[in-house]
């Protein structure tokens, strides 16, 4: 009987290989969608590795190339140089690092070329620990979250990333979720044009069914209430300075709604829970204070 194959009508293949529920699929797709096929994708080891493919086959129409987990942007930015310097400027190149990539292992050499001002793209997909290895513990992780090397949950808060990439005043910084698409695509593009002056970096929220506990089915509504609980603000920084909310939640729900729906927040008691509101309310607070 013969099979017939179709091809894929994006710059992915119909079928890739992540786990049931996983976010970053979505995403990646959003982000090959908006960039073109005019780009040129940086991955390190990770969750992400599997849209490099393996052996002579890849599951993308782009050219795709494989670093080191500590080293994407250093990649991102040698090969922008080296079009740019054959009068190819106009190529994107993205640089696509998990959190473990990015808020630990690759932090310095992404620190280097922010400083720089290199022309490269670089967005986080943060499933909030090690989840290719095991389920580690990351600076991106929550505090009080489950992993195997925090049984008793995080007992320290997480890096704050963006705040981080911001303090090098680069043209645009944003935060972004899987569960509110246009807002995502949106930040997408205006990151694509900010790469015409700069370096621009999107920290993307991604729920992990396999390292959170979630069911596959209900990723997409995790990512949303992380949103709505405050506990993921979506917002855009200029230049460093300029802060606006793209998304604001007029009526906040508890993050005990947010926290219910992974099994990786099951330890916590009613007075951990408390803390936890509190600490997200302040932290919102701290935000909406640097708002346009």
């Amino acid at each position: 009987m013969l099979t017939m194959k179709s091809e894929a009508k994006g710059l992915i293949a119909n079928g890739v290989s992540f786990c049931a529920g996983c976010g970053l699929e979505l995403a990646a797709r959003i982000i090959l969608d908006v960039l073109g096929p005019n780009t040129v994708m940086v991955i390190p080891p990770g969750c992400a590795a599997l849209l490099s493919g393996f052996g002579n086959e890849t599951v993308t129409k782009i050219p795709g190339f494989q670093g080191n987990l500590e080293n994407t942007a250093a990649y991102a930015a040698g090969i922008k140089a080296g079009f740019e310097m054959q009068g190819r400027g106009d190529i994107q190149v993205l640089g696509l690092a998990g959190d473990g990539a990015t808020v630990d292992i690759g932090l310095q050499s992404l620190s280097g070329a922010l400083e720089r001002g290199d022309k490269i793209l670089y967005i986080c997909y943060d499933n909030e620990a090690y989840m290719n290895t095991g389920i580690q513990s990351s600076g991106s992780t929550p505090l009080s979250a489950w992993t195997t090397t925090t049984p008793g949950g995080k007992p320290v808060y997480r890096k704050d990333m963006v705040g981080i990439v911001a303090a090098h005043k680069i043209p645009y910084v944003a935060t972004a979720s899987v569960g509110y698409v246009d807002d995502f695509r949106k930040k997408v593009e205006k990151a694509k044009a900010a790469t015409a002056v700069g370096p621009a970096y999107l920290h993307v929220h991604i729920p992990c069914p396999t390292g959170w506990g979630n069911k596959p089915a209900q990723s997409i509504e995790v990512a949303k209430l992380a949103v709505q609980s405050l506990c993921w603000p979506l917002y855009e920084i200029i230049n460093g300075e300029e802060y606006k909310l793209t998304v604001p939640v007029a009526k906040p729900k508890p993050v005990a709604d947010y926290l219910k729906l992974q099994k990786r927040f099951a330890g916590m008691n009613a007075q951990r829970t408390e803390e936890l509101q509190a600490a997200v309310e302040k932290e919102h607070a701290h935000l909406m204070k640097k708002m346009l």
